[in-house]
């Protein structure tokens, strides 16, 4: 190819874009506040053999693709050699065209390697082997990785009973980057789930807290929110494929925990009832320590039972659910709200018909108390890409205040994937660059500069105290 197809004005399609983009968005620091990053790798400085083991292993984005095209298990998570997986990769690439790793995959390339040529088989042993020996060396160690995206701040995401060893040690050291965590405790309030008993008891061992009650499971999880607290935790995350909302007596959520205790069967009413719970219990918790909540609802997960048994969970077999979303979660949202124990809070979509019910729902709850109190998360996971992201900003600017929006995320499992947040700065700069030029913006570089540089950076850093 003749011209690079990474370039500066790559997604920019008028002056106005590119002025916005490279003088108010394009140097603003990363603060990537949700990601399923291994802090062990970060604490041990990790340095990678080769670009499977850092962006194709683990990366089921990138499985689904290779699978559709009807690449073999056996070069995806199979026993094939690391230069083979990478090889039946590249032969993918070109067929990516228009899924968002198309695009990632060259702003990756360009970004941590200096690499414009697209990838295809022609190109793939070339890249393979100039990528490996750049691998090779220190500069690009896992901490360097970080510095050369310009993360500032990085929260990644752990289970309760994580001893978050790796998160003591970075806050003890001269790592400059800000390392931190996030409570999941999903474990603990889906009582439905296969395996729940077998979790609680894990709990337990972890708390030294015998588990026999609903109380002594609230006394559990306190114990591990103020454990993570004292070690700089002020972030949860929860995925759900709804927020469960269905009134219960304390009586009804005890028999229903001893049930589960004994290995009886449950009704969904059962369950429903201590989801509620248990998740107004931790929302209030979360609210007297001032932390930032988190909803990432909508997933339908393993849905393919052969291969999940075979490979596990978060291997590729997940898609898109169409769960009803707004009763629930605006009972759950009102029932915090109406005693004043709503904290500060993010709610995700990842079922597009869902965006103005979201865009919707915030506006019920942003009291005037704190600036974007309740939050349209940006486009996840299967909406992560362009039509995703520029479809959730319209939904937030029809019925909300973009200028409050905090920006983006990663979500993702890979240290190589910070290059997002610049397909989503450039995405929102030409948004707005485009409607400047349209005459529906007035051509005030000034102040929707400062609005972009805003939603880049500032306004997450005022949102979670950073």
């Amino acid at each position: 190819m003749n011209a690079r197809f990474i370039h500066d004005h790559f997604l920019l399609e008028n002056k106005y874009a590119e002025e916005l983009y490279h003088n108010h968005s394009k140097n603003q620091p990363i603060l990537d506040y949700h990601n399923h990053l291994p802090p062990k790798e970060i604490w041990e400085d990790n340095v990678y053999p080769n670009l499977t083991t850092l962006w194709i292993n683990g990366d089921h984005y990138k499985w689904r693709a290779m699978r559709t095209l009807g690449i073999n298990e056996h070069f995806i998570t199979g026993t094939a050699t690391d230069k083979e997986k990478f090889m039946h990769w590249a032969k993918t690439v070109p067929y990516t065209l228009r899924n968002p790793l198309y695009h990632w995959t060259h702003l990756e390339l360009a970004r941590y390697f200096d690499i414009y040529d697209v990838l295809n088989e022609t190109s793939a042993e070339t890249i393979f082997n100039e990528t490996s020996e750049k691998l090779s060396s220190q500069d690009y160690s896992c901490r360097n990785l970080l510095r050369r995206a310009n993360v500032e701040f990085l929260c990644t995401t752990e289970d309760p009973t994580d001893p978050l060893e790796h998160h003591k040690a970075l806050a003890e050291s001269d790592f400059e980057i800000q390392i931190s965590t996030a409570f999941r405790p999903d474990k603990a309030i889906l009582i439905g789930n296969e395996g729940y008993n077998e979790y609680v008891n894990t709990l337990g061992e972890t708390t030294q807290i015998t588990i026999n009650t609903v109380q002594n499971l609230k006394d559990a999880l306190i114990n591990r929110i103020d454990y993570f607290h004292a070690h700089g935790c002020r972030i949860c995350d929860h995925g759900l494929n709804q927020i469960s909302f269905t009134p219960f007596t304390d009586s009804e959520v005890e028999s229903i925990f001893e049930k589960k205790r004994k290995g009886q069967i449950l009704s969904r009413e059962d369950i429903s009832k201590f989801e509620t719970a248990v998740l107004l219990f931790l929302s209030e918790a979360y609210h007297a320590r001032g932390w930032v909540q988190q909803f990432h609802l909508g997933a339908l997960r393993n849905n393919n039972s052969r291969m999940h048994h075979i490979l596990g969970a978060d291997t590729g077999w997940d898609s898109i659910g169409d769960y009803p979303q707004a009763q629930g979660l605006s009972r759950f949202l009102n029932a915090l709200d109406s005693q004043d124990k709503l904290t500060k809070t993010i709610i995700y979509n990842l079922n597009p018909a869902d965006n103005e019910v979201m865009a919707a729902m915030i506006g019920n709850f942003n009291d005037g108390s704190i600036k974007g109190k309740v939050q349209f998360g940006s486009g996840w996971w299967f909406l992560d890409q362009k039509d995703g992201m520029t479809k959730q900003l319209n939904a937030l600017s029809n019925m909300g205040l973009i200028s409050c929006f905090i920006g983006m995320l990663t979500d993702s499992r890979s240290f190589l994937s910070f290059p997002r947040h610049e397909y989503f700065r450039r995405i929102l700069c030409n948004l707005l660059g485009d409607e400047i030029q349209r005459g529906e913006l007035p051509n005030d570089m000034e102040w929707i500069g400062k609005i972009v540089a805003d939603i880049s950076y500032f306004n997450a850093k005022e949102y979670f105290n950073l």
